[in-house]
């Protein structure tokens, strides 16, 4: 029976706030084709049945984290040596660390190329923004030369600076680069292509004018695809390492009437997959917030999705790309994605949202927002699954849900089954709705073996995420010490060691083929140059992806997947020995505490100028996902697990008496003015040191710090959504 109350619409034990109840009843239920009393009936059922589970297993969480505060008070360490041996077995006795099962290789079918098989870059992007999540969208192909052009890899020496019209020389210099790299990937028998002057194909086969002479590709099998008249093709396709480019051809442009070949522009195959966040890069804590990521995500999944803007004094519409058309060599029709496969990462276990109200008997409470995820976002998928949709994402009928914050294989289960009852609730085939596995929580890391078995028949992802795995490393082992300094977390003996054992055990449960093993993101959207020259280190570890912060991040990235076949090197890993779970197990605890008060000025001022900057937009402004200025005035691309790192640290040093609340305290005030500063040529920006004691964000920033300990494994969720909720009150 349906009831409405103030604002609310009741069905059963679930009072649904209207704004999101109409969104389903009126613009979703109609289009996929289910109805409203088997959707609601489904959704009691699941919330029923899967509440109390959800529950305990947070109250585990819990219980084994009082122990290990307890266990490191009971054995204090010295210097910041702990007793190893007598750890282990602690974590064992209180079942942290679980005992590991037989060998077996996952089954995961029905998976699309792009994870199974295409190593390449991966775009995260906060769903709630319509025109960010088209830009990922679209970000499967990427101009070269815009990439180039347009960043620091094309340096400014010698009057190639990039200036407000299009400079020749700097132009000159990008030719140069993408030539280049064409030479090294799809080399040529003969010269190389700053010697060709034509294009075509001659039975089959490319053949290429250097002049009066021809030549052809050294490797024939890398060409493709063309587009065009066989005779003088408008593009050229060319394929390596599973990756596709394309040589685009016209003398009307600008750029391709002064080349000899007339190549205007080499298109890169880019963001391969993208993932659609409704969690760290999104601020949503409430019904209006949700249903804005769930209806772009609808749109998305319907092939309908636009958005229109204002840029340069223009408006723009943006809508998702159509696929892309190329004869083969043999004369066929070629059809490749024109957009990025989609992954949507949907919340975790912990946190509540008001959107729906639940009543089992004690009274109403906030729905865990990860269950309302898992029940809606299939919903909105189902035209994908069933191959309805205008511009397909999965082509075998696979939906991917990428599942952050679980803490061992119990959490893996409980989402694993209630996948099940979804599939069920909506009529969908068993393991449609796949997993990808955050690799983010130490029990999760020391257990992946186990957490990967829990859903064998559904994972298609595994990654490594630095920030967030950092924030739960210190909070695991808050009361083991002080810590070392931020800066320091990446040369301490567990990081390394917890990178090479997610490809380990990843290799060895049989990814290889049926899943991605991801890296985590490059954090600096203005630092190309500074990414090409490290990134590559991510193909070479065996992943077969890693976060990128924009499309023009993919295009450069993509490079290294070019110049690294993953596949190889992950075929040469399975013999090598497993990384060290001695060494993941180590705290990176300071040995040595005599910093000096600028040191800990420093340390603190870095963590707090980090918090605000994030904060103050994440509450004041509802963006989860921005470039943030850091103290250096770098842009660096933040979301919540740049909070818990920091807030964290500060807590751990507050907590030994490395720094005193007051010195805290003195920092924040400090950095709020540094951040007003920062800040000041937004017209939407409210200034947090005009009012210490009255700005909501300042406050939360503070109660991130203060009140770190005891917030549940560090998470930053639950005070940012009560501090949103209290602004979003008073407005």
């Amino acid at each position: 029976m349906t009831t409405l109350t103030p604002n609310r619409v009741q069905k059963g034990i679930l009072a649904i706030d209207s704004t999101l109840y109409h969104f389903i009843e009126n613009e979703v239920l109609p289009r996929v084709g289910v109805s409203s009393e088997t959707y609601w009936t489904g959704f009691a059922d699941i919330v029923k049945q899967f509440t109390p589970i959800n529950k305990q297993l947070l109250a585990k969480r819990d219980e084994i984290q009082q122990q290990i505060n307890q266990w490191h008070l009971d054995n204090p360490t010295i210097n910041g040596a702990v007793d190893y041996a007598k750890y282990k077995q602690f974590l064992k006795d209180i079942g942290y660390l679980l005992p590991e099962g037989d060998d077996f290789s996952v089954s995961t079918d029905n998976v699309d190329a792009e994870i199974a098989s295409i190593p390449g870059p991966q775009l995260v992007v906060p769903v709630r923004n319509a025109r960010y999540a088209l830009n990922a969208t679209n970000a499967r192909w990427g101009s070269f030369y815009d990439a180039l052009y347009g960043t620091d890899m094309i340096d400014s020496a010698d009057g190639k600076d990039k200036g407000s019209s299009y400079n020749p020389k700097r132009g000159d210099a990008v030719v140069a680069y993408a030539k280049g790299f064409l030479d090294e990937h799809f080399a040529l028998e003969q010269g190389n292509y700053s010697d060709v002057t034509g294009f075509s194909v001659v039975n089959g086969k490319l053949q290429v004018a250097q002049g009066d002479a021809a030549t052809s590709l050294k490797d024939g099998s890398k060409f493709v695809g063309y587009k065009g008249e066989a005779s003088s093709p408008t593009a050229i396709l060319l394929k390596n390492n599973n990756l596709h480019a394309e040589i685009q051809i016209d003398a009307s442009t600008p750029v391709g009437k002064t080349d000899p070949a007339h190549i205007t522009d080499v298109l890169l195959e880019s963001a391969i997959t993208a993932i659609q966040d409704c969690e760290d890069s999104v601020a949503a804590v409430d019904a209006e917030e949700k249903v804005e990521a769930y209806r772009n995500w609808f749109g998305l999944m319907n092939g309908d999705l636009t958005e229109t803007f204002s840029k340069g004094g223009k408006t723009l519409t943006r809508k998702l790309n159509p696929d892309r058309e190329y004869t083969t060599p043999t004369g066929e029709t070629l059809v490749l994605p024109g957009r990025s496969l989609l992954l949507i990462r949907n919340v975790g276990h912990l946190m509540q949202n008001p959107a729906v109200l639940v009543d089992l008997g004690d009274g109403p409470e906030e729905i865990f927002e990860g269950m309302m995820d898992a029940l809606v976002t299939p919903l909105l998928t189902i035209n994908d699954i069933k191959g309805n949709n205008e511009l397909s994402n999965s082509r075998t009928g696979s939906m991917y849900i990428v599942k952050p914050k679980m803490h061992g294989p119990e959490e893996v289960k409980f989402a694993n089954d209630m996948f099940a009852a979804v599939e069920d609730a909506l009529s969908l085939p068993r393991n449609c709705l796949k997993m990808g596995i955050m690799d983010e929580e130490r029990r999760t890391t020391v257990n992946l073996k186990e957490c990967i078995r829990q859903a064998k028949e559904r994972v298609i992802f595994i990654n490594t995420g630095f920030l967030d795995r950092t924030g739960d490393e210190m909070h695991t082992s808050m009361n083991a010490g002080p810590f070392v300094r931020k800066g320091e977390m990446k040369s301490q003996a567990w990081q390394p060691a917890y990178e090479q054992w997610n490809v380990d055990i990843g290799i060895e449960t049989g990814l290889i083929g049926r899943a991605q093993i991801g890296k985590g993101m490059w954090a600096k959207p203005d630092e190309m140059k500074e990414m090409v020259a490290t990134k590559a280190e991510h193909p070479k570890a065996g992943a077969t992806t890693a976060w990128v912060p924009s499309p023009t991040g993919a295009t450069l990235h993509s490079i290294h997947y070019h110049q690294v076949n993953v596949k190889e090197v992950q075929e040469s890993f399975k013999t090598r020995e497993r990384a060290s779970l001695d060494d993941i197990l180590t705290i990176p605890l300071a040995k040595d505490i005599e910093w000096s008060d600028d040191e800990k000025r420093q340390e603190l001022d870095n963590n707090a100028q980090g918090i605000l900057g994030y904060v103050v937009r994440w509450v004041d402004q509802g963006v989860g996902c921005s470039k943030v200025p850091d103290i250096n005035n770098v842009g660096l691309m933040e979301d919540r697990a740049t909070l818990r790192i920091s807030s964290q640290h500060i807590a751990n040093w507050l907590h030994h008496g490395i720094v005193s609340e007051a010195e805290v305290l003195e920092a924040l005030k400090r950095m709020a003015k540094v951040v007003d500063e920062q800040n000041q040529g937004d017209p939407s920006y409210y200034p947090m040191a005009a009012d210490f004691e009255h700005s909501i964000a300042f406050q939360a920033a503070c109660d991130l710090v203060f009140k770190g300990r005891e917030q549940p494994s560090g998470y930053t969720e639950p005070l940012l959504h009560q501090a949103r909720l209290k602004l979003k009150s008073n407005v």
